[in-house]
């Protein structure tokens, strides 16, 4: 089932309307997990870091010994011509996707033959303005790159994220605050995680266990060049209790206040409200 509705796909050179089949059983993608995938959004009739978003399916398709062949400006130009198909305004969820279709040694590294590609737009309203979330712990980590590519955006990472919200949900919360295999905070189970305590933000300095995200990065210029103190360093869930304000942030709602950390409450504060009201500002002034 399709998380957003209205959906069209690109495959095989043009636009389909629907949510196309676009894999076969033997695909390496399919049986052994070489699928990478990117998220941008197209809302108010703006494509925050399209490009960006794009560039970066490119290089986990890299990461996971894939050979991506849709050069980043021609996957620009593709969804470009997708987002002509609806209504200026339609909220969109925007994913392209790379997945192994050859298998090559020993069936378990893909192939060198090209690999599959397709885009997918789906109909997905932002969350309202004043949706908020509380959180708890999970016992389930971060893995490394030793033992995962956590250099890429891909498939086969999700299950464990999937196991993280499951358990908090189990106990009444909405997501989970997340360590590294160290036991630092890294991120949220669906989104990068930003503390704010005496009008600073502090967020976890990436270390190579969870993806620091292109809306993170969004944030942290935008709030730097607002004037706010911004850090990047480690940090502990002790350091989230203490907070004065935790909001999270991923592509698919830019920014969402945090209210609760188990028996710990919280207000959505000024620096949450402007990190929100400063992405958006940037977003209309970069079209």
């Amino acid at each position: 089932m399709a998380t957003g509705t209205n959906i069209r796909t690109w495959f095989e050179g043009r636009w389909h309307d629907g949510d196309a089949m676009i894999m076969r059983a033997a695909d390496h993608g399919a049986w052994l997990g070489s699928s990478v995938f990117d998220g941008a959004r197209s809302v108010r009739g703006l494509c925050p870091d399209l490009e960006a978003h794009c560039a970066r399916v490119n290089r986990s398709a890299e990461a996971l010994m894939l050979t991506p062949h849709i050069p980043t400006a021609r996957m620009v130009e593709i969804v470009r011509e997708g987002l002509a198909l609806y209504p200026a305004e339609t909220p969109l969820y925007i994913r392209p996707m790379y997945w192994g279709i050859d298998c090559g040694m020993s069936a378990i590294v893909p192939g060198d033959a090209e690999p599959g590609f397709a885009i997918c737009l789906e109909e997905l309203p932002m969350a309202p303005e004043d949706m908020t979330v509380a959180v708890t712990t999970t016992r389930f980590r971060r893995p490394v790159l030793e033992s995962s590519v956590v250099n890429a955006k891909a498939g086969c990472l999700y299950p464990n994220n999937a196991r993280m919200l499951a358990e908090a949900r189990s106990r009444g919360f909405q997501n989970a605050l997340v360590t590294d295999a160290m036991g630092n905070l890294a991120e949220s189970a669906t989104a990068n995680v930003f503390l704010v305590k005496d009008g600073a933000v502090f967020t976890p300095i990436p270390n190579g266990t969870f993806l620091a995200g292109i809306t993170r990065a969004r944030h942290i210029s935008n709030l730097k060049a607002d004037g706010v103190t911004v850090v990047e360093t480690v940090l502990t869930m002790d350091d989230a209790r203490a907070a004065d304000e935790i909001f999270l942030s991923g592509n698919m709602n830019k920014v969402t206040p945090v209210t609760r950390f188990d028996d710990r409450n919280y207000q959505v504060g000024p620096v949450t409200k402007r990190a929100r009201s400063l992405y958006w500002d940037w977003a209309a002034g970069a079209g």
